[in-house]
């Protein structure tokens, strides 16, 4: 039996462009970065559909959360990165592939985008460029790549379509309720393989 590929994450994350994005590692020394990392966890529409392991509260919680986020990827085990505006450099949002697992070449994708970036399909064209990299050598390599979304966030579902991320059904009681941890509610789970054809965004 031929052994599974444990290899980590490609180092260091290399940087990815389309649709007039810039994908690139976050920076926990960065002033902005921070800055941004910490409106987006603290934006209302991001807590209503999020209930992460470390709550963002202020800046320093930010700085602290932002720091596991690229220790992280130090490791192999996440590839998180700042979306930005390729012309500005601005950034616009987050996406990750989470809890790499390579025994069973598998991960979680998960984004956000902050209010002012809404309603220009950031996080679709963002999906498109990670996935690919992500499913694809010399990027990951993974098989499997899921997206799992609190049932109502129609918006995720969605996305999560436009890119090839088919819906595998519902999950129960697999996500906290928005800002509880002694509460459940379903999750929509769409996964994409990297035997799937390629869509156009």
């Amino acid at each position: 039996m031929p052994h599974a590929d444990i290899r980590p994450a490609t180092h260091p994350l290399p940087d990815l462009h389309g649709h007039g994005l810039r994908l690139r590692p976050w920076d926990p020394d960065s002033e902005a970065d921070t800055e941004a990392w910490f409106r987006g966890r603290i934006d209302p529409e991001f807590q209503r559909w999020n209930t992460p392991l470390r709550i963002t509260t202020d800046f320093d919680s930010a700085l602290e959360s932002l720091r596991d986020s690229a220790r992280n990827a130090r490791e192999g085990t996440s590839a998180p990165y700042c979306v930005t505006d390729a012309a500005t450099g601005t950034p616009l949002g987050h996406i990750g592939v989470n809890v790499i697992d390579r025994v069973m070449s598998c991960a979680r994708v998960g984004y956000w985008v902050l209010p002012e970036a809404r309603g220009r399909r950031v996080a679709t064209h963002a999906l498109a460029l990670v996935a690919r990299w992500a499913v694809t050598e010399p990027g990951l390599g993974l098989h499997r790549l899921e997206l799992g979304h609190a049932v109502g966030h129609d918006s995720s579902c969605r996305i999560a379509e436009r890119c090839g991320f088919r819906h595998e059904g519902t999950l129960r009681g697999a996500m906290w309720e928005a800002g509880r941890y002694d509460a459940y509610r379903d999750v929509h789970l769409h996964a994409r393989l990297a035997t799937d054809p390629d869509v156009e965004v």
